[in-house]
């Protein structure tokens, strides 16, 4: 049972978490201001207000649609895929509900409603002083590719760890 609502229920809290921010954002810094947290943090990451109608980091402006149809193909995929995983396989589901609450919240919620997306979360310290400005859902989906990397990594030193004993016994 637990394993059947992982996906969903952490991609459910990544799309509650990503659109309260976006939210409190939008409701309270006015577009290309920027506000510090605290200003001790000022040099590290502060919050600015920015629209995007491109990929990741501004990339291919003006194709809102496309990204649009690949989301829903991304999120029918990963439903999908999410339904065969065998019991047990919790942190591939926490991986795949990141990505999925992700997608859902940038690229349908925001792309069908707004026509863009909200960015706000600002990175100031070097190297990164250049970087784009992102979102929980983008940090979500990030940190969900991160994850079933790092699984499949493990998974397959496992494998081959296996084959040499195997070989070897």
């Amino acid at each position: 049972m637990i394993d059947t609502l992982l996906l969903p229920a952490v991609a459910a809290l990544v799309v509650l978490a990503d659109q309260l921010s976006k939210a409190a954002v939008m409701n309270s810094l006015p577009e290309g201001q920027s506000w510090s947290i605290a200003s001790w943090l000022t040099p590290i990451v502060q919050f600015t207000h920015v629209t995007n109608t491109g990929a990741a980091f501004g990339l291919f402006p003006g194709l809102g649609a496309l990204f649009v149809i690949v989301s829903f193909i991304v999120v029918v995929a990963i439903l999908l895929y999410g339904r065969h995983l065998p019991t047990g396989r919790w942190l591939t589901r926490v991986a795949l509900g990141l990505q999925l609450g992700g997608a859902i919240g940038n690229n349908l919620i925001d792309r069908l409603s707004r026509g863009y997306v909200v960015d706000f979360i600002d990175v100031q310290f070097w190297p990164l002083h250049n970087f784009p400005v992102f979102n929980l859902a983008d940090t979500s989906i990030v940190v969900g590719v991160a994850i079933l990397c790092l699984i499949l990594i493990w998974e397959d030193r496992r494998e081959q760890s296996a084959r040499c004993v195997a070989e070897t016994g």
